[in-house]
């Protein structure tokens, strides 16, 4: 099934959905970030089991990143990103993944998220024995990322039952 956005369709609803009147901002790092943990747990969650956007997620030095949104934000380098001129339609139910999206992954630093997908096997296996450094385009495969994500959810959940 085809998915109903781009990725800079959830870019920038991520840009749009920051409060920037309490000083947020998302970085071009962070926001490669968001848009990777929003499509990862799209894939991953039994409810959702789809993707929000077709573009592949390429595996760079600095974590996932979507090539488009790339050379979106190019020249931004580490400053925060400015709100978009146009917000994507999004369905209710997306709004709410989005926002939930946020609410987790938005509390931590861009470095925090690139440390966190370093330690995840879907960017881990996709670099392969590539040095840190290295440059590279190799594609996290949405199958993969699906079932690392879907693993997660399952032993939170497991042990929520278990500790109930």
């Amino acid at each position: 099934m085809a998915a109903r956005y781009t990725a800079s369709d959830i870019a920038n609803w991520f840009l749009a959905a920051i409060d920037r009147d309490a000083g947020d901002a998302i970085t071009h790092l962070k926001l490669q970030k968001l848009i990777y943990y929003a499509q990862a747990w799209s894939l991953a969650l039994p409810l959702r089991g789809e993707p929000l956007f077709d573009e592949e997620i390429q595996a760079w030095a600095h974590g996932p990143v979507v090539e488009s949104v790339f050379q979106q934000h190019r020249g931004s380098s580490w400053e925060a990103l400015p709100a978009p001129d146009a917000v994507p339609e999004v369905t209710a139910e997306d709004t709410e993944h989005l926002e939930e999206i946020l609410a987790v992954f938005g509390e931590y630093s861009a470095k925090q998220l690139e440390r966190m997908t370093h330690s995840e096997e879907p960017w881990v296996e996709a670099r392969g024995d590539l040095a840190p450094e290295a440059r590279s385009n190799n594609i996290i495969p949405k199958a993969h990322m699906a079932t690392f994500y879907r693993n997660l959810y399952e032993q939170v959940e497991d042990g929520e039952q278990q500790a109930a």
